[in-house]
């Protein structure tokens, strides 16, 4: 059966759409999204709470000459189905599909590459300032949810606007269920009347009339704050210099339409609060959209998500039943998280120790500072923190924690490849941004048994340590009744053999002990990145014709780097090759294709290997 949404490939054909049919296309761009996703796995619940926004936005303005800037990304899904993807969305977050978030090399309508969240004000006060400058007459609008503004960015980003003042909209999503009952008839009144042209009429006549009168234009000035804060949650953003209109209620396709049409030609910096609901319109999301967030492949019909099959588990449930049994034992250990909770493993401990549990919002500068503080003060912090999120905190790291060598324990998840969230959240980076921090121990396990034992040998450590592991499932080991700590610097001795010697940092200590096998070379799990066992690199280069290095981290400055440091440092003339990624950001696709793709799996390693031997 044929719907208004197949007559709609981009948002001018949505604009030609009589108004009174926009609650059927609203209707339909959640069903298409619902049975998409169900179909290929995606983020679901974000984007089914923002399709009346997404409708709204692009029939009131004229992209992409007008700029909307999606703040995440994980809710616009429907903004893709709107601007000519609809028919690849099946493909979102598969190799050489549709890239997971917004993302600029794929489409003009997507203005800001994102993955990250709180960048969106930013950027569009930038395209704000830039339009101005250049005399251009396109609108800019920044759409960000109500968790990505507890990062500070994005108050600072506010702070800049309502000093410049340029023409802007920032639109807060809020789908907390707590503002519901602000949301109604008399607010909806309100936001109508003070996005109206009437009333923004009389207030900057009443500014110009009042301006040689300052004593009065305050009181004025005071008078509408107070008349707005009886009504409206808005005193914050008013005192950042922002216009606050609502909440409105975020599902009524003519309200927001409404209000968006008012709004889109007030001058200086406007924010929107409107009200909506994650998981919108499907039943199942909106009992549960932490669940529905992010789901694999689903039958719609049914009323949950198929049950995971009891398996081998992750290495983030590895770490989370390691931070319970650690906090039974010792009460000053603190586990901090900035909003990660379900992906860290955090759920268990969360439950058990709620006294020492702390999720700061997404907030990672502060969770990092945060911990240092509890250090100073005698307790025991264990950050726990995806390894692209930490970059965010890299300051924190250096000057608040480092420099001041604190005892503070980073437990980094998503180390290396994560697969279908793509660039934005390869953990390509830490080994190298990590290693060249003085005071830093950093840490690679290459099984769960040494992820734990590594963990208690970080948590044992006085000072800064980090403990990075990859996204997905462990190796599936039977674990020791007990962890133990590890010499600092100390690495473990596989097998030995002859010609090639292999340095695995990690956990592809798996496929290289096939590579090492085949090839009968000596294998040598390193497990520190910083301090490097050295004897062993020594011992290694005196006995072999080829040493490798493999890591699941950038080459270039990652633990490889550090190997041929140790060569060069100590004169050591020996033939190297170093395995990792390469010097470009990695695209998406399950974690075993991009793998392959790379040559880190183990053919790929042989192969490599092999290319480097037969130039000898």
């Amino acid at each position: 059966m044929k719907t208004l949404l197949d007559s709609i490939d981009l948002p001018q054909d949505l604009r030609r759409v009589p108004a009174k049919q926009l609650k059927q296309v609203c209707d339909d761009v959640r069903q298409f999204l619902l049975s998409s996703v169900s179909k290929s796995s995606g983020h679901l619940a974000s984007g089914l709470g923002t399709v009346e926004l997404t409708v709204a936005l692009h029939y009131v303005y004229n992209t992409p000459e007008d700029k909307l800037v999606w703040d995440v990304g994980h809710q616009a899904y429907p903004h893709k189905i709107l601007t000519g993807r609809k028919n690849q969305l099946h493909s979102i977050r598969q190799k050489d599909g549709l890239h997971p978030f917004p993302w600029r090399d794929e489409s003009p309508y997507d203005v800001l590459s994102v993955g990250h969240s709180s960048t969106s004000i930013s950027a569009a006060l930038g395209m704000a300032v830039a339009a101005e400058r250049r005399g251009l007459r396109e609108k800019v609008v920044a759409i960000i949810g109500d968790g990505a503004m507890t990062a500070g960015m994005a108050f600072e980003a506010m702070n800049h606007a309502g000093d410049i003042k340029p023409n802007m909209l920032v639109i807060l999503n809020d789908n907390d269920m707590s503002i519901s009952e602000n949301v109604g008839a008399l607010n909806r009144h309100f936001a109508r009347l003070l996005s109206g042209k009437v009333y923004t009429s009389i207030r900057e006549q009443g500014k110009k009339l009042l301006k040689p009168l300052p004593q009065i234009q305050h009181l004025a000035s005071r008078a509408e704050e107070h008349m707005k804060g009886m009504m409206a949650p808005g005193t914050i953003f008013e005192e950042l210099g922002f216009n606050y209109i609502g909440p409105i209620d975020g599902h009524d396709i003519d309200e927001l339409v409404e209000t968006l049409t008012n709004m889109r030609d007030l001058k200086g910096p406007q924010l929107l609060h409107i009200a909506t609901q994650k998981g919108k319109g499907y039943q199942p999301a909106e009992k549960d959209p932490i669940g529905y967030h992010g789901v694999p492949k689903f039958d719609p019909t049914l009323s949950q998500l198929p049950v995971k099959a009891p398996g081998i588990p992750a290495y983030s449930d590895i770490f989370g039943q390691w931070l319970c049994d650690q906090a039974s034992q010792d009460s000053s250990l603190m586990a901090i998280t900035p909003a990660m909770r379900e992906g860290s493993g955090m759920v268990e401990f969360s439950k058990r120790f709620p006294k020492q549990y702390f999720d700061v919002a997404i907030a990672e500068q502060h969770s990092v500072t945060y911990a240092a503080g509890l250090a100073i003060a005698g307790l025991k912090p264990v950050v726990a923190i995806y390894s692209t999120f930490l970059q965010r905190a890299y300051d924190q790291l250096i000057h608040d924690v480092a420099l001041q060598n604190l005892d503070v324990l980073f437990a980094i998840d998503r180390a290396g490849i994560v697969g279908a969230d793509g660039p934005t959240h390869q953990g390509a980076f830490d080994l190298s941004y990590l290693r060249c921090i003085p005071n830093m121990v950093v840490m690679a396990p290459s099984d769960e048994q040494e992820c734990r034992d590594l963990l208690q040998t970080g948590y044992q450590y006085q000072g800064p340590a980090a403990v990075r592991y990859p996204r997905g499932s462990a190796t599936g080991i039977e674990l020791r009744d007990s962890d133990q700590c590890i010499p600092i610097g100390e690495s473990r001795l596989i097998q030995t053999g002859e010609s090639v010697a292999i340095l695995s940092f990690g956990t592809l200590l798996a496929e290289s002990r096939q590579v090492a096998e085949q090839l009968n070379a000596t294998l040598i799990d390193m497990r520190f990145i910083k301090p490097l066992d050295i004897d062993a690199i020594v011992k290694a280069a005196g006995s072999h014709e080829l040493l490798v290095t493999v890591e699941e981290n950038s080459v270039q400055g990652g633990a490889g780097s550090a190997v041929l440091e140790v060569l060069a440092e100590r004169q050591l003339n020996i033939n190297t090759l170093t395995i990792g990624l390469p010097d470009q950001f990695v695209k998406h696709g399950s974690q075993a294709e991009v793998r392959a793709e790379l040559g880190l799996d183990s053919n790929g390693l042989l192969q490599s290997i092999k290319r480097r031997l037969n130039k000898l």
